[in-house]
């Protein structure tokens, strides 16, 4: 669904600044910052809050946004989906989550990744939503922070920290310790790292360290296709995905490893992995996939509990595509008949063959992908996945052209590797995994499971 906005420009008076000190003494003369609030959605009873803000500095220094926390409070112990739909400074710099209080309460804190706000500025229109997880419709009107206007105008039920400290509005229910940043996860929760120094599919060792070699039937591909644990193996300690097909879907070979345990969410994904755009035998033109990904299972159609983060290339393009093209995708959910995707993606049109290292961020609402050390993607919002997942890297045929002949392509991996709840640059990753294979380490994996 598409919605226009119109951007909303107001003037700051002498008596709205009066009002704002009256309501709340600021922590810093030099940092005053002030909050205005109304809806979009004014009804008691909705399917979608959509508190709309916009702060202002009435002070004398910049503020850097990525230290300011909006902290709007709600009542009632249901679980919510955050998404922006708008905003001046950009979506992709707003994060949202919600926060249990004591109680049956919380609170949907809102923060920035990046940006500034400089004395006598506003950031504009900041256009937020929330919807509960399972689409029902909700009461609102007993919300502490709810109010039904829909003009701006000051408003201190929306509490305002600043580097941690309570700078504006009266916060409601618990709030213990506000320095506290509930959108960053905790520490450091254990580590994945393989090597893959396998003797082949059939090694005991990659189901005693959690691995699966798919040879069940199913999507995604060709209906009719085989996935064959023959046609995956490790020479030279790569892992490598050989597909294959003679044009017809009883002669075409996809290939996957998965982990077998779903414990993976937020944190640091990454992999060095080797596209190629040819086949290593027979004539070129098939639409093939080679990925690197996580994902939840699909319980239902629409399932909100889905989740879903891809690096998919294609060589050959496909999806109405004519070319080689690179996806960063991100999945809230979707449908199998009829078809709907709920997605969001960045693309590049270029060749990717050969090795390249892939890492993707997942934290605070957002999954930043990365491309040899490039930000590639920033996806967030209702797209953030909720549930653990998967790991996995597998080839598959998106459709076959018929012609004659087997065609084998190639995708091999160098190394995987996770750091659960812990933000790692592209740069920490390779220092990381280069002083494991320094000490020796082929195998590690001390995450937990869930």
């Amino acid at each position: 669904m598409s919605r226009n906005f119109g951007k909303v420009l107001l003037s700051l008076a002498i008596p709205a600044l009066l009002v704002a000190v009256a309501l709340v003494a600021p922590a810093n003369a030099d940092q005053a910052v002030r909050l205005q609030y109304r809806t979009s959605a004014p009804g008691a009873t909705t399917a979608q809050a959509e508190p709309w803000l916009q702060l202002f500095n009435d002070g004398t220094t910049t503020i850097p946004l990525n230290q300011v926390k909006i902290r709007y409070y709600l009542t009632g112990s249901e679980t919510y989906r955050f998404a922006c739909s708008w905003a001046v400074v950009g979506c992709s710099t707003v994060t949202g989550q919600f926060v249990r209080q004591s109680g049956a309460d919380q609170y949907l804190e809102v923060g920035f990744t990046s940006g500034s706000l400089a004395p006598g500025r506003t950031t504009g229109d900041l256009q937020l939503r929330f919807y509960r997880s399972d689409w029902q419709t909700f009461t609102q009107g007993d919300d502490y922070s709810y109010g039904p206007q829909t003009s701006y105008s000051n408003w201190d039920k929306v509490a305002v920290y600043v580097n941690g400290t309570l700078s504006w509005g009266k916060p409601n229910g618990s709030d213990p310790d506000p320095t506290v940043t509930p959108t960053v996860p905790p520490g450091p929760g254990g580590e994945l790292f393989d090597d893959f120094t396998y003797t082949g599919s059939n090694d005991p060792r990659l189901a005693q360290r959690g691995w699966t070699v798919r040879g069940s039937s199913g999507g995604p591909g060709v209906p009719g296709a085989t996935w064959s644990p023959g046609a995956v193996s490790f020479p030279g300690g790569l892992l490598t995905l050989d597909s294959s097909t003679n044009g017809t879907p009883s002669g075409t070979v996809q290939t996957e490893l998965s982990t077998a345990n779903r414990k993976f969410h937020e944190g640091t994904y990454a992999a060095r992995v080797r596209f190629s755009d040819a086949p290593t035998s027979g004539p070129d033109g098939e639409h093939v996939v080679q990925t690197f990904f996580t994902i939840t299972p699909l319980r239902f159609n629409l399932d909100p509990d889905y989740g879903e983060l891809d690096f998919e290339y294609l060589p050959n393009g496909g999806w109405g595509e004519p070319a080689n093209i690179l996806y960063a995708t991100s999945w809230e959910t979707y449908q199998g008949e009829p078809w709907q995707a709920v997605n969001t993606h960045t693309e590049e049109r270029a060749s990717f063959a050969g090795w390249h290292d892939l890492v993707i961020q997942v934290s605070g609402g957002r999954m930043k992908y990365y491309v040899d050390g490039r930000l590639f993607a920033d996806h967030g919002d209702i797209y953030y996945p909720e549930t653990p997942m998967w790991i996995m890297f597998n080839q598959w045929f998106i459709d076959l052209q018929g012609t004659t002949g087997t065609r084998t392509y190639r995708q091999q991996v160098d190394y995987v590797f996770h750091s659960k709840n812990e933000v790692l640059s592209p740069a920490e990753v390779q220092s990381r995994v280069g002083s494991l294979r320094s000490s020796g380490t082929a195998f590690k994996d001390t995450v937990p499971n869930v």
